[in-house]
């Protein structure tokens, strides 16, 4: 009887938990129903975006500008070795590809980093600018790349850093500011940075360096290449990396806002003659625009004023010269014709003019005078009439 009791109760227990088997069952699967539709968008976009990938190569093609004709769902852009040198006309036709997720301008002729240069590209994670000349970045530079992860700045004129330029850059993970000419940096504000390459920078070791030496300690940050990320200034800390240089205990003590004196000094002794020509240049291209200006200004007025003179003068004088040619009528006579003029007028002489009452002294000096009409021996005449009524009245 005991028996039979306990295996009627163990019948009994299996079914129910069958039944119980068979609820929970049905549960899950009513529960995998409604949250199907739910679940299928998600597979499709994921699916989509897997599909989807477009890449366009455009490198070394000699480009000065953006190509505006590029398919508008490309996602990965290269545009690598030209001639680009990211303007306002660049950056208009940039925001069209708002898809894109990585972007490579690699050795162009990039030369400042302007504001919202990328603001529309909310999809972007790589962006690789290395091997430009870019020495200015702007405030608003990097606005809008809120999903950027990888961002390469590395070989190119960049001086100086301000902090709130990253600020954007929330999902940054990995930062390249390899081969410039930083000095001084201040990244605290990037909490989410994981690596970051610095070294090939003439880093100056003194107490403004060491906010950021005690965020590469602290933080979760991996200082890449640490063993070469050395000291420029002073020469006595040139043996150190930035990492492990130490400071002495009155840097300790300082205000940020002796801080920015540091750095105006150490910037004034920086050993780098790239930064220092890079200056230089900068300079001498603002004078000779300004030499250049006032010269040509100068030259101007000169050559206006000398015109004028001579314009003057030549108004003045024009009239005394034609007068002076006219009545200019003497030539030299050639030989032949000296000759001619010389037998005709010894052959064939005319007779001296009967003067009525005139004395043996007045027909010697009327002879006198006409005789002057013979060619001299230099071969020249002054005139070949004379009016002999004037010589009487003379006389």
């Amino acid at each position: 009887m005991v028996w039979k009791k306990e295996s009627t109760f163990l019948t009994h227990q299996s079914q129910r938990q069958k039944k119980k088997g068979k609820a929970c069952n049905m549960k899950i699967t009513s529960i995998a129903i409604l949250f199907w539709p739910l679940s299928m968008p998600l597979l499709s976009d994921e699916s989509q975006t897997s599909k989807t990938e477009v890449k366009c190569n455009f490198t070394a093609k000699n480009y000065a500008l953006i190509p505006a004709n590029i398919n508008k769902n490309v996602t990965i852009l290269d545009l690598s070795y030209n001639q680009i040198t990211l303007n306002v006309t660049d950056t208009r036709v940039l925001q069209t590809y708002f898809l894109l997720t990585e972007l490579y301008l690699i050795e162009n002729n990039v030369i400042i980093l302007r504001n919202n240069s990328f603001g529309n590209l909310s999809n972007l994670e790589i962006l690789n600018i290395c091997r430009n000349s870019i020495h200015i970045i702007q405030q608003r530079a990097f606005t809008g790349l809120d999903k950027l992860k990888q961002l390469y700045l590395c070989q190119n004129k960049i001086v100086q850093l301000n902090h709130d330029i990253f600020v954007p850059l929330k999902s940054l993970i990995l930062l390249n500011l390899q081969g410039n000419l930083i000095s001084y940096l201040d990244v605290s504000q990037l909490f989410h940075l994981e690596f970051i390459i610095l070294y090939g920078n003439p880093w100056n070791c003194s107490c403004s360096l060491l906010n950021l030496q005690n965020w590469l300690n602290t933080s979760n940050v991996t200082l890449e290449n640490e063993n070469i990320t050395m000291c420029s200034y002073p020469d006595t800390l040139k043996c150190y990396n930035i990492k492990t240089v130490p400071y002495k205990a009155e840097c300790y003590s300082k205000f940020p806002s002796s801080i920015s004196e540091d750095l105006y000094i150490h910037f004034q002794s920086i050993s780098n003659s790239t930064y220092n020509s890079f200056l230089n240049n900068i300079t001498r291209n603002s004078e000779r625009e300004s030499q250049g200006k006032s010269w040509t200004l100068l030259v101007s007025v000169v050559v206006t004023v000398l015109m004028t003179s001579l314009l003057i003068s030549i108004a003045i004088k024009c009239p005394v010269w034609y007068n002076f040619l006219l009545s200019y009528n003497h030539h030299r006579l050639e030989e032949h014709e000296a000759e001619t003029y010389e037998d005709s007028f010894t052959r064939n002489p005319s007779p001296p003019p009967q003067i009525p009452d005139t004395s043996s002294e007045e027909t010697i000096v009327i002879f006198e005078q006409l005789h002057q009409f013979v060619v001299d021996d230099d071969g020249f005449i002054e005139d070949k009439y004379i009016d002999t009524h004037e010589l009487r009245e003379e006389n």
